[in-house]
């Protein structure tokens, strides 16, 4: 999904910064970008939960110019990662960017982070202590925290899934204050089941994924240019008057569940 809303950022800028965990990876993504716009693409190899690396991409931002656009789609899933690597990248991982980037946030900029439709579907009651350690997700002791107010439902990596995606929500929200005040913008996107690599390992991993699947109502699977659209119009000048909102990009199925 971030290869997908990278293709379709290359036209909107004037140099594309491609970063991943996997420099193999984002290097070929990159060449094969860089034949098919006029933006300079770079790639870069850095882990979201460092706080240096961050720090570092950041200074070559502003060496660079203007931050236009962020989005933040690193991310694991269930069957990729045990229950403390999916807090630490989906939701502290996401905060150490948005953090790290906040000194090249100008008027204009916004960013687009990837949440997921999965706190939608938790059936829990309202937790209120959980939430409330959310909103710290930069603390060094937000894994024991949450852990605590949770129980040890939190170590099936699916439930850490849910929790860590709906601190990214909340964590969009509340950034909103911060950013409309500088005239600039925060949203977030929540895919579904979408055919990505990624989404076929959950699949065949987890078999909820596959009743979820069967009970969109749409009947298939998204795709990751699917997502890349909604994507685009979160960052474009049509939606210029949406902060700190969280698009459901998932065919129905929550809809579905609900009814």
């Amino acid at each position: 999904m971030g290869a997908a809303c990278a293709e379709r950022l290359a036209a909107s800028v004037d140099v594309l910064l491609l970063v991943d965990r996997d420099l193999d990876l984002v290097t070929d993504t990159a060449g094969r970008l860089a034949g098919t716009t006029g933006a300079r693409v770079e790639p870069h190899a850095l882990d979201v939960t460092d706080v240096a690396e961050v720090a570092r991409l950041a200074d070559h931002v502003a060496d660079l110019g203007r931050l236009r656009y962020c989005v933040h789609a690193a991310g694991v899933s269930p069957a990729m990662a045990d229950w403390r690597s999916i807090l630490a990248v989906d939701l502290a991982g996401t905060a150490v960017v948005v953090e790290g980037l906040r000194r090249n946030v100008t008027s204009g900029t916004v960013f687009v982070c990837f949440a997921s439709m999965a706190p939608q579907l938790d059936p829990s009651a309202p937790n209120p202590v959980a939430e409330a350690v959310l909103g710290e997700p930069l603390a060094v002791d937000l894994v024991t925290r949450l852990r605590a107010a949770v129980g040890d439902t939190l170590e099936d990596p699916g439930m850490a899934y849910v929790w860590a995606k709906r601190g990214v929500i909340q964590l969009v929200r509340r950034e909103a204050v911060a950013f409309g005040r500088a005239g600039a913008r925060i949203c977030s996107v929540s895919p579904g089941i979408i055919d990505t690599p990624m989404g076929r390992e959950e699949i065949a991993a987890r078999p909820v994924n596959d009743m979820l699947l069967q009970m969109t109502p749409l009947g298939r699977h998204g795709s990751a240019d699917e997502v890349a659209a909604a994507v685009m119009f979160l960052l474009s000048d049509e939606a210029s008057y949406v902060n700190g909102a969280d698009l459901l990009v998932d065919g129905g199925t929550v809809a579905a569940i609900r009814r």
